[in-house]
């Protein structure tokens, strides 16, 4: 009987302490306080859930203002430092909600840009209270020490080629979505940019370009007369060219680099009759001085056929090749 007194006045102080922690925390002591700071942004954002237009907006706007005061407020009032640093962690929470606020948006709250100035942000939050002697009631300005200085430079200073870091990532990032065919060249001997395949990667829309422009070729050269053939392999590159234009245009059209690649035929006699080499060229930045560019071969010879009324006549057969080469240097003149 006793032992079970002791569980229940045991649980019983407890649920007691956790109550009181919990009121602690919820109930400001007074009036002036970092909750009442938080409790004024919840309800603006309550308001502005019901509010429209202009209205909204400038609900929305001082209810961000309270959540950064409150937050501030609670986070230095007993300050955890980042290792290695006189910056409280709560200057970094801060710096955060800033950023977001002011480079944040509705579509997206948290940008590019937000990420790139959280560490200067939070830098200089950390920086300000340097300047500033006296409490809440009597502040002013003031010159930190010489020490003082020192410290405050080197953070500020690290936190800005952090947030020049965090940009170039985005900046590498941006360039390689619009221009993938940078990493199959230009960046294989890059110190920022980390190869996770030791093998050369053929661009990706070069092969694009030519799987594509392939069977429309085969279309116009297959089992046509062969005096038809020849003609249209002496405008091969008016031919070619536009094809190329059109399915550069219609299928990287998403892309920046769609500028960046141009097609062109190069037509060479054999015994048997012709090779047709269709050629995707890349004539954007590489790492070779000459460039490179993608090559696709097709093999067209005369062969005999029958006509619907029974004559003999010639006509070509084409075969391509199934694999794409991607060969270093200038494109061979045109003949």
């Amino acid at each position: 009987m006793n032992t079970l007194l002791k569980d229940v006045f045991g649980l019983f102080k407890f649920t007691e302490g956790l109550y009181a922690g919990i009121r602690k925390i919820l109930i400001p002591p007074k009036a002036y306080s970092w909750q009442t700071f938080v409790y004024l942004s919840v309800f603006s954002l309550i308001l502005s859930f019901f509010a429209t237009g202009y209205i909204k907006d400038i609900i929305a706007f001082f209810g961000w203002l309270f959540l950064i005061a409150g937050t501030a407020w609670y986070t230095t009032e007993d300050p955890l430092r980042v290792p290695g640093t006189f910056m409280p962690v709560g200057a970094v929470i801060t710096g955060f909600l800033v950023s977001v606020f002011a480079f944040g948006n509705q579509e997206d709250v948290v940008t590019p840009r937000t990420i790139v100035f959280w560490p200067t942000i939070s830098a200089l939050i950390t920086a300000i209270p340097e300047f500033i002697e006296g409490n809440d009631t009597d502040a002013k300005a003031r010159i930190p020490k010489p020490e003082d200085r020192q410290r405050i430079i080197v953070l500020v200073a690290s936190s800005m080629l952090l947030s020049c870091w965090i940009q170039f990532y985005f900046v590498m990032n941006n360039w390689l979505r619009q221009y993938p065919s940078l990493q199959a060249d230009t960046f294989q001997r890059s110190a920022f940019v980390v190869r996770t395949e030791e093998r050369v990667k053929i661009p990706r829309n070069g092969v694009i370009i030519l799987d594509k422009i392939q069977p429309i070729v085969v279309e116009q050269i297959a089992e046509r007369p062969w005096s038809e053939v020849e003609k249209w392999l002496l405008d091969a590159k008016q031919r070619v060219g536009t094809l190329g234009r059109e399915i550069i245009q219609k299928n990287l059209s998403q892309y920046e680099e769609k500028e960046l690649w141009r097609v062109e035929p190069r037509v060479a006699n054999t015994k048997s009759g012709y090779i047709l080499d269709l050629l995707s060229i890349w004539i954007g930045p590489s790492s070779n001085p000459r460039g490179y560019y993608l090559k696709k071969s097709c093999r067209i010879e005369p062969v005999a056929a029958t006509n619907g009324s029974g004559n003999k006549i010639t006509v070509a057969e084409i075969e391509c090749d199934r694999i794409t080469k991607l060969i270093a240097g200038a494109p061979p003149p045109q003949q």
